[in-house]
Parts: C-alpha cells; sequence; structure tokens
C-alpha cells in the first residue's frame, strides 16, 4: 500500500507539473487585450470553493452558480473555466486524501483511470458545444448536484460502514460509472457528490469515496483541461483566480476538516444551485428564441 501511495504521488506530481508547463505556455497564444491577471474577486472565489470543496461540499457547483449570477463567465466558457482553474487545488486534495486515508489500491487506480478516459473524450465534445447547449447541459448538470446535495443533507444515502474495495462484478460497475462521471466533469458536474453515491450503492466506506474522486480528478481534470485550453474555451482570468486562491483554501481546510459544521452552508448551496439552474436553463430558452426571431426576419437585400 504505502509503494502504491508513493507511486500515485510521483503521478499526480508529473501529471500536475505537465499541466503547468503546458497552460503556461499556451498564454502566450492569448489574444492582445485579453485580460489575464485575476483580480481579487477571481482569487476570493477560489479560495473559498476550494476550502469548501476540501470539506465535501463541491466546487463546481458553487463557483458556477457565482459565475452565472455575478456574470463573471460567459455561460460556453463556464466548463472549461472551472476544469482548468480547480486543478492545481484538486491536486493538493488529493495528495491529502490519498495519504490519510486507506483504499482497497486495485480499486482506486482502476476508477482513477476511467475516469481519465472519460474526461478526454467527454472534453472533446463539450468544448466544441454551442452557447445554448451548454446551457442546457449545465443547467440539468447543475440540478443533479442540487439533488445530490439535497439526499446528502436529509441523510437518505448509506452510512459510514463498508468495504476499503471492491471485486468481480462491482470493480466493473465502479470503472463504468467513474468512465461516465469523468466525462459528466467536462460538462461542468462535480464529480465529488455522484462519486460518494457510487462508492456507497456499491458497498464500500464513504470514507474511501474521498480518495478515489480526489484522485481521479487530479489526473482527468489536467487531461480534460488540455483540451478546453487548445481550444481557447475558458477564461483565462477566472480560471487564474481559482487556481491562486484555491490552493491556500484547500490547505487550511486540510486543518478544520474534523471539526468544521458545514450542514447551514449545505442548504444555502442547494438554494443557490437550484436557482443558478433555473437561470441557465431559461437562459437556453430565451437563446433559442433569439435564433428563432433572427430566422424570420426577412432579409432587406442591398
Amino acid at each position: 500500500m504505502k509503494r502504491m501511495k508513493t507511486a500515485l504521488f510521483i503521478a499526480i506530481s508529473l501529471v500536475t507539473v505537465a499541466f503547468v508547463w503546458f497552460w503556461w505556455r499556451s498564454t502566450a497564444g492569448e489574444r492582445a487585450g485579453t485580460p489575464k491577471a485575476p483580480g481579487i474577486v477571481d482569487i476570493l472565489i477560489g479560495f473559498v470553493t476550494n476550502f469548501f470543496d476540501m470539506l465535501g461540499i463541491g466546487s463546481f457547483a458553487p463557483t458556477t452558480a457565482v459565475f452565472k449570477l455575478g456574470k463573471l463567465v460567459s455561460d460556453e466558457k463556464i466548463p472549461g473555466t472551472l476544469n482548468v482553474g480547480h486543478t492545481l487545488p484538486t491536486a493538493a486534495e488529493a495528495f491529502i486524501s490519498i495519504a490519510i486515508i486507506t483504499v482497497d489500491p486495485i480499486t482506486l487506480i482502476s476508477m482513477i483511470l476511467a475516469s481519465c478516459a472519460g474526461s478526454w473524450l467527454g472534453a472533446g465534445i463539450v468544448s466544441k458545444w454551442s452557447r445554448r447547449n451548454v446551457q442546457i447541459g449545465m443547467g440539468l448538470a447543475l440540478i443533479v448536484a442540487a439533488v445530490f446535495f439535497l439526499l446528502k443533507q436529509l441523510k437518505m444515502l448509506p452510512g459510514d460502514e463498508g468495504s476499503l474495495g471492491v471485486d468481480g462484478t462491482k470493480l466493473i460497475i465502479a470503472i463504468a460509472g467513474n468512465f461516465v462521471l469523468g466525462a459528466l466533469m467536462t460538462l461542468g458536474i462535480g464529480l465529488f457528490a455522484p462519486c460518494m453515491v457510487l462508492v456507497a450503492v456499491l458497498g464500500m466506506s464513504p470514507a474511501v469515496a474521498y480518495p478515489i474522486m480526489m484522485g481521479s480528478c487530479a489526473f482527468l481534470m489536467p487531461v480534460g483541461s488540455v483540451r478546453f485550453i487548445r481550444e481557447r474555451s475558458y477564461t483565462l482570468k477566472s480560471a487564474l483566480g481559482l487556481a491562486i486562491g484555491g490552493v491556500p483554501g484547500v490547505l487550511l481546510a486540510a486543518f478544520w476538516i474534523k471539526s468544521m459544521d458545514v450542514t447551514k452552508l449545505r442548504w444555502v448551496v442547494i438554494v443557490v444551485v437550484t436557482y443558478t439552474a433555473s437561470m441557465m436553463l431559461r437562459s437556453a430558452m430565451v437563446e433559442r428564441r433569439s435564433r428563432g426571431a433572427v430566422e424570420i426576419v426577412p432579409s432587406t437585400g442591398d
């Protein structure tokens, strides 16, 4: 087990360094006049969302809500900004969770690899979607996230007892499930909540979900983010803010994780995420009506 953890730490480090190098090289190709330096608000968003992400609340849905409500990032670039910006903080989370929680190595590595494959295929599709498709996808994804938050809040998910891993048919289901969740990550739906459900349904301890979901994200997010960066399908300024503020947020949360009561905050997140989902779907309807209006306006010619 110790050797497996060491190997994972080395792999996460290499992947993270490669991602940072690729991202840095790619920023040189940004158009002149495009804002690059994050502001205090961008950094604060990264700090707060990743602080609570380390506590298991998740960062994608709250960040999406802030971006949408504050009109900080255009709808079609939110998925890419989430994946690119939260990559470095998630790597820090993976180091911490894998170091302190024991999990079956075969289960852990298999689910991590499956999520990476899903992320690579998903990003190639989502990064090329139209604004309306992203609005619909994000709206539905946020509704799913809100449902998972509500189930967790009402304590309708299985308890804390369970195994440290699975094999046989259950392992196949775990691999297939994490593949799908990896693809959905590129759509802006966080992997944390649904991964907790998947792990619990398969009879594993919910604690095991932490190294699985954080380890998966530490690998799949750089993989998917590369494609978003290549397509310029993200907002650089906001993504840098998430990265710069996120890492300190994770480190601080690691010290508070055992004593922090986030029950009331989860209710706030549920309300905000649900409201944001409705706004996303409403924006998609407005987009459709706008396109319809343009199509029926006759051309006046020259």
